[in-house]
């Protein structure tokens, strides 16, 4: 059976199988709703459910919490209608134009940035050319009909190739793979560019982007855009990892805040050893930012990391710092139901 979901404040409304999530109903409908990870577990996509009923579907308790949810809170990737819905949610605006496609691509190189780091680069094919936004993700489409999600880490105006970055976890089936077996040349498909997370071009607040491990990807796709960009508003890297080592990109930035008077770059360490030699911040990245940034009433954050990264941040940030809290932007770093 369909329904119909109603979108306030915008009035704008869309057809919903009873089958199918409200997200994705909304997305055929060409209405983009904030989302990330379409698994139940970052929270990105939580809005309020105004009227009518729905299934809440299977998702963590973390992204959507008991008293969340008596409060009228749902997960729209999770959630299916039961009747004529209106819901709270903000549309974005940015993405709606910018089509989702299935598409072959070459792995056309292999580095490996640390010991459990790969940098992918693809290559498209030559008549074909992937339209997205800085901080948008990719979902690589696996042989037995899984998919794993991995954030574009380069810009679109430098999109020649395509850059993942991989970490290993051990045990991931796809993720050993990638360190083990993958060759130049295989062809891999996907499908995208998938997600809302990337720079609010028309606010003039200054902006503070917090990275934990290859959460950096989407980070650094955000700030070459706005360099490449010529933004103007302060932008602050905090890119929190465990060890120097941990850092496999860390020249970049390092070279961004030499050659860029708006920008400033603080690597913080966690878990630094007497063999690191480090001299620089340590603790949780979070914690770091609101040491330096005690007000943040009237900044932008953009975090992307490991859900308990993600989850802390955005708690001390809006209760303890002050930030609205639509003026904070995620990309949690999830895991499918079946490891990696």
């Amino acid at each position: 059976m369909t329904y119909t979901v109603t979108v306030m404040p915008s009035g704008h409304s869309f057809p919903a199988p009873s089958e199918q999530s409200i997200l994705q109903s909304a997305l055929d409908a060409g209405l983009t709703l904030p989302y990330g990870c379409r698994d139940g577990a970052c929270g990105s996509c939580k809005g309020k459910i105004i009227a009518g009923a729905v299934d809440y579907g299977v998702y963590q308790e973390s992204a959507l919490t008991e008293a969340e949810r008596n409060a009228g809170f749902a997960l729209f990737c999770c959630a299916r209608p039961r009747s004529d819905v209106a819901i709270e949610a903000l549309e974005i605006h940015a993405v709606r134009d910018i089509p989702v496609k299935k598409l072959p691509s070459r792995v056309e190189r292999l580095e490996r940035a640390a010991p459990d780091v790969m940098i992918v680069s693809l290559k498209l094919p030559a008549s074909e050319r992937l339209q997205f936004l800085a901080g948008q993700y990719i979902e690589l489409l696996l042989k037995d009909g899984r998919r794993r999600a991995f954030s574009i880490a380069n810009a679109p105006h430098d999109d020649t190739l395509l850059q993942l970055h991989i970490r290993l976890v051990p045990g991931g089936r796809f993720t050993e793979q990638v360190f083990s077996g993958m060759k130049e040349r295989d062809i891999l498909r996907f499908e995208g560019p998938l997600g809302t997370f990337f720079l609010r071009e028309e606010s003039t607040k200054p902006v503070i982007l917090v990275a934990g491990g290859t959460g950096f990807a989407p980070i650094k796709a955000v700030i070459e855009h706005a360099l490449h960009s010529r933004i103007a508003r302060p932008l602050t890297l905090y890119w929190g990892v465990r060890r120097r080592i941990d850092l496999y990109m860390n020249t970049l930035p390092e070279s961004w805040a030499r050659e860029h008077a708006n920008f400033h770059y603080v690597p913080v360490l966690s878990e630094a050893q007497p063999e690191d030699a480090w001299t620089g911040r340590t603790g949780l990245v979070h914690h770091t930012v609101m040491e330096d940034h005690p007000d943040l009433s009237h900044h932008q954050v953009y975090a992307c990391g490991a859900p308990v990264m993600i989850a802390a941040a955005k708690n001390d940030f809006t209760g303890r710092c002050g930030l609205p809290a639509e003026e904070f932007f995620a990309d949690s770093f999830t895991y499918a139901t079946d490891p990696t």
